[in-house]
C-alpha cells in the first residue's frame, strides 16, 4: 500500500488527520484471548499462505511466552482491509510489564479494549486501559469468549463502559464502539446471540470508529524512539512513529538524548536503513510520512525516549516517563562449590554485560552496583517481571546467585513510605475464610466483597511485602481453586512487621549424593525438595522443616552393612515426590540468609554461609 498521506484538510493546515492508516494498540488482562484475537484476525485477512501461520499464539514467538501462555514483549503488525493498513500492536497484559505497555501506547491513536465475556474487566485491564487513556487514545470494547458456557456479555460490556467512565473517559461514553467476538470459533458479531461466519465486524469497527493519525502536516521531521530492537548484524534498531514531516532513506538527522549524567545532549545522525511494518515482518522502504510506524538501523548509541528531528529543528519531545521499580533483588555470581560446571557465562563482568544490555530495551529495569561488594542489585515492578529476566539469562547460558525480593522504598516528606498494591482474588465461597486469614496476617485491608454465582470476589489493599509468597500460600489454602491478581495502587507510609516464613529449612551438613535410606529418615519430619541420586553440597537447602527452626542433615548417608538380618528390619523405601519449586516459587520461598542459585539446568536453595559454625557465630553476634 502507498504511505502517501491523505489530508482531511488543506496541505496549509498546522494539522491533518492520515484517513489511510490505523494505529491500534490492543489492551486486555492475562489470558482474556488477545494474541488468539490477533491470530484469527491474521488467517481471515487473506494475506497469509497456511504454511505462514501455523501453531497457536503466532505473535508469542518467545519461547518463555509460549511456555508460559503470556506475553512479555510488545509486538507490532500490520494488516491491510478497505484500503486502510491497520498497525496492530499487541501489549503484555501483566502489571509487571508495564514498561512495555507505557511506550507502546504513544505510538497508537486508538485502542481496542479486550475483556473476557465471562470475568469482564479485571485488574491489568484498568491498569493498562489508564495508561492508554492518560495517553489520549480513543477505546472500542471487544467482549471476547462469548462461547463460554458461563459468559454474560452484556454485563461484561456493561462493566467495562463503566470502568472507562471511572477512568475519566465518560465523554466518550456516548461513542465507544463494541462488538462481540470468539477468537476461538472465529466470528465477530454485533448480537452475542447471532453468530457469523468471520471477524469482519470487527475489521469494520477498528477503521470506522477508530480516527487516523493526527499529523502535523506542514512539520520538519520528528519521532519518538518508543521500542529499541536488536540485530547481531546492525546492532540497535529504533522503533516509534513518527509525529511530523517525512523521512529518506539517507537523511542526517538530530539525536536528542541525555548522556551519562542525565543532561540533554545533541547528536547527529543518519539511519543506514529505514524499514515499515507489513503483515508479520517489516519491509524496506525510501520514504516514510507522518502517521507511519518506522524501523531505523543504524544509529549507535539510541535510547529509548530520544527525538529524532530535522536538522537544526530543536523540537525534541518530552522523554517517555515510566513507574519506578517495586521490587529489587541482589544478582551476583554463583560462588556454591557447583559454581561453573553447567554454565558458560559465570563471571561478574559477563553478568555486568548481559545487565547492560538489557537495559538498552527493559525500560522499567533499574541496575546499582552494590558498595563494598560485586553485585548488583536489579529492581523491577514485581517478581515475573524479573524472574523472566532471571530465566532468560539462564537459557543463554548464565550461572548467577540471587538473593530474596525486597521491596524499594521511598522516602517522602522526611517518612519512610513502602509500595502498596491492590489484591484481587476470586475464590469458591466455602474456601473465603482461609484466603481472609492468610491475607490479614499480612497486613492486607479488605476493601469490596462481591458474590458471582458460586465465587466470591474479594479486593484488598495490601504492602508490596505481604505479597511475597503470598500466592504459594494461598493457592494450598484454596486447593488450588483460587484465582489471584494485584497490581501496583500507591506509596504509603510503612505499616509494621510482616511474618516471616512459618518453617525452617533442612540443610545439607556433607557434600555427596542423596541416598534414599537417608531421606526416608528425614521425610517423616519435614518436605524433601530433592530426590535421591543427585548431587548436594555443604550449605545447600534440601527440604523444609516442619518446625520453625533451621536443621542440619545428611542427606547422604548410607544404610550400614552388617551380617545380621532381622524380620521387619529390611522394609521397603518409599520416598514422597519432592516438592518442585519454580523459578517464581523459589524466590518467594527464601528468606534474607539465603540465596537461589541459577544454573542452566538447575535451580537450587542454599545458604549464604554454607559451614554451619559460620552460621552460628552471625546467630551469636546479631
Amino acid at each position: 500500500m502507498s504511505s502517501t498521506a491523505t489530508l482531511n484538510s488543506s496541505e496549509t493546515a498546522a494539522l491533518a488527520t492520515r484517513e489511510d492508516i490505523r494505529n491500534v494498540v490492543i489492551i486486555a488482562h492475562v489470558d482474556h484471548g488477545k494474541t488468539t484475537l490477533v491470530d484469527c484476525l491474521l488467517r481471515q485477512s487473506g494475506q497469509f499462505r497456511a504454511t505462514e501461520l501455523k501453531g497457536e499464539r503466532i505473535l508469542d514467538s518467545n519461547d518463555l511466552e509460549r511456555e508460559r501462555g503470556i506475553t512479555i514483549l510488545s509486538k507490532n503488525i500490520a494488516i491491510p482491509y478497505r484500503g486502510v493498513k491497520i498497525n496492530l500492536i499487541d501489549t503484555p497484559g501483566h502489571a509487571d510489564f508495564g514498561g512495555e505497555v507505557e511506550r507502546v501506547v504513544k505510538m497508537a491513536d486508538g485502542c481496542l479494549v479486550l475483556v473476557d465475556a465471562a470475568e469482564g474487566p479485571m485488574p491489568q485491564t484498568r491498569f493498562v486501559l489508564e495508561k492508554a487513556l492518560q495517553a489520549g487514545v480513543k477505546p472500542i470494547v471487544v467482549v471476547n469468549k462469548v462461547d463460554r458456557p458461563d459468559g454474560r456479555p452484556h454485563e461484561a460490556l456493561d462493566e467495562a463502559l463503566e470502568l472507562l467512565a471511572d477512568l475519566g473517559g465518560e465523554e466518550q461514553l456516548d461513542s465507544v464502539g463494541f462488538v462481540y467476538t470468539s477468537a476461538k470459533e472465529g466470528f465477530a458479531t454485533v448480537d452475542p446471540d447471532v453468530r457469523t461466519e468471520n471477524m469482519l465486524p470487527l475489521l469494520d469497527l477498528l477503521v470506522d470508529h477508530l480516527p487516523g493519525p493526527t499529523i502535523k502536516s506542514d512539520s520538519p521531521f520528528q519521532m519518538l524512539v518508543t521500542t529499541l530492537d536488536w540485530s547481531e548484524y546492525v546492532g540497535r534498531i529504533a522503533v516509534g512513529r513518527i509525529n511530523a514531516g517525512t523521512i529518506n532513506v539517507g537523511q542526517s538527522f538530530d539525536l536528542h538524548g541525555v548522556d551519562a549524567n542525565g543532561e540533554p545532549v545533541v547528536r547527529k545522525v543518519k539511519p543506514s536503513g529505514l524499514f515499515l511494518f507489513d503483515n508479520l515482518g517489516r519491509v524496506s522502504a525510501e520514504t516514510a510520512h507522518a502517521g507511519d510506524i518506522v524501523a531505523l538501523e543504524g544509529l549507535e548509541n539510541v535510547e529509548i525516549g530520544d527525538t529524532l528531528c530535522a536538522t537544526g529543528s530543536n523540537d525534541a519531545l518530552p522523554r517517555l516517563r515510566v513507574d519506578e521499580p517495586t521490587l529489587e533483588m541482589t544478582f551476583s555470581v554463583n560462588s556454591s562449590p557447583m559454581a561453573g560446571r553447567e554454565g558458560k557465562y559465570v563471571t561478574t563482568r559477563q553478568i555486568k554485560a548481559r545487565l547492560e544490555k538489557e537495559l538498552e530495551r527493559n525500560v522499567a529495569l533499574r541496575v546499582r552496583m552494590i558498595e563494598g561488594t560485586e553485585a548488583y542489585g536489579v529492581a523491577g515492578r514485581g517478581v515475573l517481571h524479573l524472574a523472566i529476566l532471571i530465566e532468560t539469562m539462564r537459557r543463554e547460558g548464565f550461572e548467577l546467585s540471587v538473593g530474596k525480593p525486597q521491596v524499594v522504598y521511598k522516602m517522602i516528606d522526611g517518612k519512610k513510605h513502602e509500595p502498596f498494591e491492590t489484591l484481587r482474588v476470586e475464590v469458591p465461597t466455602e474456601a473465603m475464610g482461609p484466603v481472609m486469614e492468610l491475607v490479614g496476617l499480612r497486613r492486607g485491608q479488605l476493601e469490596e466483597m462481591k458474590q458471582r454465582g458460586e465465587y466470591s470476589l474479594l479486593r484488598f489493599i495490601i504492602p508490596s511485602r505481604g505479597l511475597i509468597g503470598l500466592r504459594t500460600r494461598l493457592l494450598n489454602a484454596t486447593r488450588g481453586t483460587a484465582i489471584i491478581h494485584h497490581r501496583f495502587e500507591s506509596y504509603r507510609i510503612v505499616e509494621g512487621e510482616v511474618p516471616r516464613r512459618a518453617n525452617g529449612v533442612l540443610i545439607s551438613m556433607t557434600g555427596g549424593k542423596t541416598m534414599p535410606f537417608a531421606l526416608f529418615a528425614l521425610q517423616d519430619r519435614s518436605e524433601l525438595f530433592v530426590p535421591p541420586g543427585v548431587e548436594v553440597y555443604e550449605g545447600m537447602i534440601v527440604g523444609e522443616n516442619a518446625r520453625d527452626n533451621d536443621m542440619p542433615v545428611n542427606p547422604s548417608r548410607e544404610k550400614k552393612l552388617t551380617n545380621m538380618r532381622a524380620s521387619g528390619s529390611d522394609e521397603n523405601v518409599i520416598l514422597k515426590p519432592p516438592r518442585d519449586m519454580s523459578l517464581e516459587a523459589a524466590l518467594e520461598y527464601i528468606e534474607d540468609d539465603e540465596l537461589v542459585e541459577i544454573t542452566p539446568q538447575s535451580i537450587r536453595l542454599r545458604k549464604i554461609l554454607m559451614k554451619e559454625s559460620d552460621r552460628r557465630r552471625q546467630g551469636r553476634n546479631s
